[in-house]
């Protein structure tokens, strides 16, 4: 079976969905293809900071948003000793409606996202349907063919394909486009452990202590946990078994004593293979690779999830109109998007890197408890300076905002049903 639409969407996360969304408001047709049955995976990355709420806003989605279940962390610190906290980044200082990060399950942000785009008569979501392999005709990209969850197989030719599908793109390496890495000395492991009302949730702080590196992202009914380690270590931490990661988390935060049994085994550990990495070219004709198919991400800072928003709101700023009249997409404005989104990119990038060899490394290694003493100083000498990395994170050297055209009044949040928690697959 083949069929045609105006521009098709590998991946419906963060990226794929926001293009979608945009895409069909400007009236063009377009389809998202989900491998998924549903978006309901833990350990996805849940920060929405506060250039995406900006955005949610000017779509008239702030309300919905709103009405989501979350919490908001204004701070980004790191503990200085057991009972003093190093503020490195102050969202409250931004200058924005919204200085703060929303802590929402990815699934209840897909799912926003899509129940919007499905008011739109242009959008089409295809969940349980897998793309297996590019269409190449002439030279170019022209479309996808794929398999859904029944084993049914087809092919949509499309006047622009956009790969949203992750760091592990089928798209990207059919295309041969080949990422250049850059070195991460670190790995992360996820696991999550129930919230208790005591839990202090007011910042986004490590635990460090004693070569260990644990995140603790607070979110409205659980804790989300990230164990950074060495990279490549994966089969020494799981053959050491369960009891004994179990007791290095107590040895971390004693205070978690009374819930570690909640990971029952190291089958509850995921394994985060971290890579830093960015295209040197994002497109070929007919193609176009946007957020973690085009620069993955380190999970510090929670910022891949914005970066592939704003990959999005930029692509689909420049590419609309070519979509809409029809024929096609030349390279040349293709590459244009690229262009606008190098910078932020790579300025993210850069930062990240610098926090792993100067930061985080050392602490993993066990030759510091915290950051390095000039930056101790200076963030004490100078609150204020908390502002630079609070605005790297949380706006971005050059926040997108939604196109006229996408722009909507607030509409009211309507009710929802909470996801099932017993559900949740394993994160990609």
């Amino acid at each position: 079976m083949s069929e045609h639409v105006t521009c098709a969407i590998i991946g419906g996360g963060p990226a794929g969905m926001v293009l979608g969304l945009l895409l069909a408001r400007a009236g063009v047709e377009v389809t998202v293809l989900e491998k998924h049955g549903d978006f309901l995976r833990d350990f996805r990355g849940d920060t929405v900071h506060p250039s995406t709420l900006q955005l949610l806003d000017e779509l008239g989605l702030g309300e919905r948003f709103a009405a989501l279940p979350q919490s908001r962390l204004s701070r980004i610190g790191f503990p200085i000793g057991r009972d003093d906290l190093l503020t490195v980044g102050d969202l409250s200082r931004l200058k924005t409606r919204h200085p703060y990060i929303a802590m929402v399950p990815q699934w209840d942000f897909l799912s926003l996202l899509a129940d919007a785009a499905k008011e739109e008569p242009g959008f089409s979501l295809r969940m349980n349907t897998e793309v297996t392999e590019l269409i190449r005709e002439s030279g170019r990209v022209a479309g996808v063919r794929y398999r859904t969850k029944d084993g049914r197989t087809g092919e949509i030719r499309a006047d622009l394909t956009v790969a949203c599908d992750g760091r592990w793109s089928i798209a990207r390496e059919q295309a041969r486009l080949t990422p250049k890495e850059f070195p991460v000395p670190l790995d992360a492991w996820w696991l999550r452990l129930s919230r208790s009302p005591q839990d202090r949730a007011g910042a986004l702080t490590p635990v460090t202590d004693k070569g260990r590196f644990i995140i603790v992202i607070p979110r409205e009914t659980h804790l989300q946990m990230a164990y950074i380690a060495k990279k490549g270590i994966d089969r020494q931490i799981r053959a050491r078994g369960i009891e004994r990661f179990r007791a290095e988390l107590v040895e971390a935060m004693p205070w978690l004593d009374d819930r570690v049994h909640e990971i029952e085994s190291m089958d509850d550990v995921k394994h985060l293979d971290v890579r830093l990495n960015r295209l040197r070219h994002w497109h070929r004709p007919g193609l176009l690779c946007i957020g973690d198919a085009a620069h993955a991400m380190s999970p510090i800072g929670g910022v891949g999830i914005n970066l592939a928003v704003q990959d999005a709101v930029a692509a689909a700023t420049l590419l609309a109109g070519p979509l809409r009249r029809g024929g096609g997409v030349p390279p040349a404005l293709l590459a244009r998007v690229r262009t606008r989104r190098l910078l932020p990119t790579i300025a993210v990038q850069t930062l990240q890197r610098i926090l792993h060899r100067m930061v985080i490394y050392p602490i993993v290694k066990g030759e510091r408890s915290g950051p390095p003493e000039p930056i101790v100083r200076l963030m004490r000498r100078f609150p204020k300076a908390s502002f630079v990395p609070a605005y790297l994170i949380g706006i971005g050297l050059r926040p997108e905002h939604a196109p006229a055209y996408a722009r909507r009044p607030p509409q009211p949040a309507p009710a929802r049903p909470e996801p099932t928690p017993a559900a949740h697959a394993p994160a990609d």
